[in-house]
């Protein structure tokens, strides 16, 4: 009787379980809880059940909710959301975020907010790629249909907006079920 079927079943698994242990860090990297705000944020839930838990994003939070783009930003996506931090919305003039959050600046507060967001899921990783592949530069395309502009700068990824304001990612890569949060520490503004 010959062992030919024998050693091919172990030559297949053994094949099979070097591909599923190299993928598998990966996976799992991906897959890796990151705390902010002082919580959890899974990857198996979206991005507003996972800024609702942060302490560090209230205001965007409540922005959101304002705004009406809670349904939107707990769809499927992908999408990559730039989070300000409340200490971000704290550095806007006295006064801006209670006169974004009324009933009749709602538009206005939506075009701030859908500039926070990038189509698509794009980790630091591919940020980096494109900041490369762009000389330098990468020119973002945002949900409200301006763009942001990504440097590298002392290693860590700049956005710079249409304002020629500066937000530097401070936590990169919460990814959720619906795409990544990059936390950032300044409100970008589009025109």
């Amino acid at each position: 009787m010959s062992n030919r079927p024998l050693k091919s079943i172990l030559l297949a698994s053994a094949v099979a379980f070097s591909i599923c242990a190299a993928v598998a860090p990966v996976a799992f990297a991906q897959q890796t809880t990151v705390m902010v705000g002082g919580a959890a944020m899974a990857p198996t839930k979206n991005i507003i059940e996972n800024a609702s838990n942060s302490k560090d994003h209230t205001t965007l939070v409540a922005a959101i909710k304002s705004a009406g783009l809670v349904e939107t930003l707990s769809g499927p996506g992908p999408f990559t959301v730039f989070a300000p931090t409340n200490d971000a919305f704290g550095k806007l003039p006295k006064g801006t975020v209670d006169s974004l959050m009324k009933p009749e600046s709602k538009a206005a507060l939506a075009k701030i907010l859908t500039y926070h967001v990038v189509a698509g899921k794009m980790t630091a990783a591919d940020l980096l790629k494109a900041i490369k592949d762009g000389k330098g530069k990468a020119t973002l395309k945002t949900v409200q249909g301006e763009t942001l502009t990504a440097q590298e700068k002392g290693g860590a990824i700049e956005l710079v907006d249409a304002k020629g304001g500066m937000s530097r990612v401070t936590i990169a890569d919460v990814i959720q079920s619906n795409g990544v949060i990059h936390v950032v520490d300044t409100v970008l503004m589009p025109k």
